[in-house]
């Protein structure tokens, strides 16, 4: 709901201040004071067009701010927390701003936003139907979730049946597309893993193989270097079998122990050297042990060496194609295998998709058939009641009519396409709404169309400008009645020159200029009842003291209380 609405720099108005209710509030005043201003003001706030020729001359720019009043936990207040802005409590601030120049700028939530979103946002706060400004039910998706709104539960479950099944025949549809416009590209993939797979089995490599025939051919590569290392290390530390070296290491190793073992009694710490001595000689006699067993084991093996470079070769080839390391290549094996399953499975999978596909379109042709169904009955009763309106609102050869057309497409919402179509006189054909009425006659029929709907299509505020124009007496009386009942369950709020229109409001604003043509702070007053009255009789006699237009009234102010209660 609407709390307060702020207007500066427009048109006429310099700075005035909207103090709204809930319920039914109308905003009166002279010609020329600036009613039509503050309907002007609320669709720029709510992403209207700006148009900087209403800026008020010698201002900068026009500015309109409002407080409205969101659920914490609603669509809106999700919207506002995804745009940055923020909520205090339950009220948010919305601001939009238009420079002389043209510069528009939006505010939500004390957070600068896209114009466009405050337009987005409009649909779920307020229904402006101003003269030049009809919103909202002009559009056609508007139009038909408000139509399968008054349809009632019926639609409803089918529609929510028909959405599902509308929803998984995307989810197909998109798969299957994918599958089939990809069947080249899987194809060549199977045949390159398959080919890949094929090698490394016919290769056979075993986990750590190319590091085990690297070690084995540097080996065989350096046998005889090895071999020679080998023997003149043994030598050096065993001695010589032919006796070629004299001295060895294993001969002094033997005189210096020998040499200790004679007095180590004799001294602790000589002891522990001679220990020692003893400890070096078992090892070298191990080293001399493994020297002479590795040289007998050396053995230069050309033919030994020429297998294992070629078995080298053929692991390189595949370490290139499938991973750096043979265990690489193992894992690239083993993963190829399953995603060969996977694309070898594709063709079955197509199939079943489109069988799904086959059974959810039947499915969604026997739903979309009863949407139409279910619609074309409901716009039946619906252009019934919207004329039965019109009729009691001065406009008795009226017709609305609402065309529900088929198309061969499947949409989110089925097959139909709603539009709404006014006939202004029996001879003439049925057109779109806002060709085929007048800007008062095309509020007027917003107004039957809102309360007709009042209930279905919910929502919060409801604004109208000069809804009874060109009407009076009777007529004017059923408007404020319809405008009161749509009440009931929204904020309306009405700029209206008719008297038998605003003596059935809650609360009533005037609007003045002050003595140099402006509008001002205190240019806008809230009326109580003495007020009004004062205001209803300057509406009816144009003279607020008349005693027969005060009684008139007074007389206006009861009749409608009394059609309130």
């Amino acid at each position: 709901m609407l709390e307060e609405v702020r207007i500066q720099g427009l048109g006429v108005i310099d700075d005035a201040v909207l103090e709204l209710s809930p319920g039914f509030t109308v905003v009166t005043g002279e010609t020329g004071a600036g009613k039509t201003m503050v309907v002007t003001g609320l669709g720029l706030l709510f992403g209207g067009r700006a148009d900087p020729q209403r800026v008020r001359p010698g201002a900068d720019r026009a500015a309109v701010e409002g407080r409205l009043t969101v659920a914490p936990d609603g669509r809106v207040a999700e919207r506002v927390a995804d745009a940055g802005g923020e909520l205090d409590g339950d009220v948010l601030i919305v601001a939009r701003s238009v420079s002389a120049e043209g510069r528009s700028r939006g505010t939500l939530g004390g957070r600068s936003v896209p114009v466009s979103l405050l337009a987005y946002l409009a649909d779920d706060l307020v229904a402006v139907h101003g003269q030049s400004d009809q919103q909202r039910l002009l559009r056609t998706d508007r139009q038909r979730a408000a139509l399968d709104r008054y349809a009632g539960e019926s639609l409803a479950k089918v529609l929510s049946t028909y959405s599902a099944a509308y929803r998984r025949h995307r989810e197909v549809a998109e798969e299957l597309a994918e599958l089939t416009t990809q069947a080249r590209e899987r194809a060549q993939e199977a045949d390159i893993l398959r080919f890949g797979v094929e090698e490394v089995t016919a290769a056979q490599p075993r986990q750590g193989e190319d590091v085990e025939l690297l070690a084995e051919e540097t080996r065989l590569a350096h046998a005889d270097s090895l071999r020679l290392a080998a023997t003149t290390a043994h030598e050096a530390l065993a001695g010589d079998p032919a006796g070629d070296i004299e001295v060895d290491v294993a001969a002094l190793l033997a005189t210096a122990r020998q040499a200790l073992t004679a007095v180590r009694e004799h001294d602790a710490e000589l002891a522990a050297v001679a220990d020692r001595l003893d400890e070096a000689s078992y090892l070298l006699s191990d080293a001399a042990t493994e020297l002479a067993s590795y040289f007998e084991s050396v053995d230069a093996d050309p033919a030994r060496l020429a297998a294992v470079q070629e078995r080298r070769s053929v692991l390189t080839q595949l370490s290139r194609k499938y991973g750096e390391t043979v265990d690489d290549v193992l894992a690239w094996a083993e993963n190829a295998v399953k995603r060969l399953a996977d694309l070898d499975g594709d063709d079955e999978h197509i199939e079943e998709l489109r069988r799904e596909e086959d059974e959810l379109r039947e499915r969604m042709t026997g739903l979309a058939d009863q949407l139409t169904a279910i619609r074309t009955d409901a716009a039946e009763r619906f252009g019934a009641a919207v004329t039965e309106e019109l009729t009691a609102l001065a406009m008795p050869h009226a017709r609305v009519v609402v065309r529900v057309s088929t198309g061969a497409e499947f949409g989110p919402q089925g097959c139909d396409d709603i539009e709404l179509l006014l006939a202004a006189h029996p001879s003439a054909p049925p057109l779109a709404l806002n060709k085929g009425a007048s800007g008062g006659e095309l509020s007027r029929v917003m107004l039957a169309i809102e309360v007709v709907f009042a209930g279905a299509d919910p929502v919060p505020t409801f604004v109208f400008d000069e809804v009874d124009a060109g009407v009076g007496g009777k007529a004017a009386v059923e408007i404020g009645r319809r405008l009161a009942r749509l009440a009931r369950r929204s904020q309306v709020i009405v700029v209206t020159h008719l008297p038998q229109v605003a003596a059935f409001a809650d609360a009533h604003l005037v609007v003045e200029k002050s003595n140099d043509g402006i509008v001002t702070e205190s240019g806008v007053t809230r009326l109580d009842r003495s007020g009004r009255v004062r205001e209803l009789s300057r509406m009816l006699a144009g003279l607020e003291d008349s005693e027969l237009g005060r009684a008139h009234a007074e007389e206006l102010l009861t009749i409608a209380a009394a059609d309130r209660d």
